[in-house]
């Protein structure tokens, strides 16, 4: 095959988005865009396009906002394109064997790690939540398993030390975006010529409000690893006075003796609670019903008393 692919781009996520520009950037256009239909916002009677669809509309592409393409007209867009390739991006469903094989060439996924490592529907949360210092993107050939495809390319992405997930999977995919042409530009040249995933698999299950819960018997490290994790959005939670506590920043710092979960120290610089080892420091925190403000602020108007407990009691 010679010329730009016939590319049909599947997406919800706010992380789909910069791949969605490059490819519009390049001469791999898409032709489809398919994303959910809109759905209710969190506090207003409205309905809310995915950023996919928001994005379509600037970019002028054709645009579908569908409940499924497994069937009905989702899946008859889908078909009616005639894609050389399928490309999903943070779409967030699983496609059976009739939607792969729609394309003429091939199936394509943008995945958020260095697969075989992390599989599955959290790469970008679960590389912060177990403290690596190395990710990256992989561009694999679909099959039926869940991230067990061929691998067309890949590229490696420091974890830096203050990273989030936003900050994180912000960049994932500004590097996917390119890595995603690059590929393309590749399968337009010539037949596919995937390599098989190397080396043991590890898996990214899918994070839930459970997850999110701080553990104050934890280690320091391990609760600011989980506070990045879920930051900015939804945030790490705790509870203060009974009421929700989000905890969107915070550090590790060494204090000693304090039971899990208590205030140990109140300054200029915010608030410390005490961990299972060592304690943390809540650098930036969102009240329930108030905007995020940063530990110190925090302290100074809601008065944290040294001893005072955050979360539930200890098992």
């Amino acid at each position: 095959m010679s010329g730009p692919l016939r590319v049909v781009f599947l997406g919800n996520d706010a992380w789909s988005v910069p791949p969605l520009e490059s490819l519009a950037g390049s001469p791999h256009r898409p032709v489809l865009v398919a994303t959910r239909v809109p759905r209710p916002a969190r506090r207003s009677s409205g309905l809310v396009p995915t950023p996919v669809a928001e994005a379509a509309r600037r970019l002028e592409l054709p645009l579908r906002e569908v409940e499924t393409v497994k069937r009905g007209e989702g899946f008859d867009a889908l078909e009616s394109a005639r894609p050389d390739v399928l490309v999903v991006v943070a779409y967030g469903e699983i496609l059976p064997d009739i939607v792969l094989a729609l394309p003429v060439v091939a199936p394509v996924n943008l995945h958020f790690s260095l697969l075989p490592a992390l599989r599955g529907a959290s790469p970008v949360q679960h590389a912060l939540l177990l403290g690596m210092d190395r990710t990256g993107v992989t561009v694999m050939v679909m099959d039926a398993g869940l991230d067990t495809g061929p691998v067309l390319a890949q590229r490696a992405e420091e974890v830096r030390p203050d990273d989030d997930a936003g900050s994180l999977g912000a960049r994932l995919a500004a590097i996917g975006g390119t890595l995603l042409v690059e590929a393309f530009d590749r399968l337009a040249a010539g037949p596919p010529s995937p390599r098989p995933q190397e080396g043991e698999p590890t898996f990214s299950p899918k994070l839930g409000p459970r997850d999110r819960v701080l553990r104050w018997t934890d280690d320091g490290g391990a609760i600011v690893r989980r506070i990045r994790a879920f930051a900015p959005e939804p945030a790490a939670t705790t509870t203060f006075r009974g009421q929700p506590l989000k905890v969107v920043r915070a550090s590790s710092v060494d204090a000693s003796g304090g039971e899990p979960g208590i205030v140990a120290s109140v300054d200029r610089q915010g608030v410390v609670v005490s961990a299972g080892r060592g304690g943390v420091r809540l650098d930036e925190v969102a009240p329930a019903g108030r905007r995020r403000m940063g530990g110190a602020d925090f302290a100074r108007g809601f008065r944290p008393e040294p001893g005072e407990r955050l979360g539930g009691d200890p098992p």
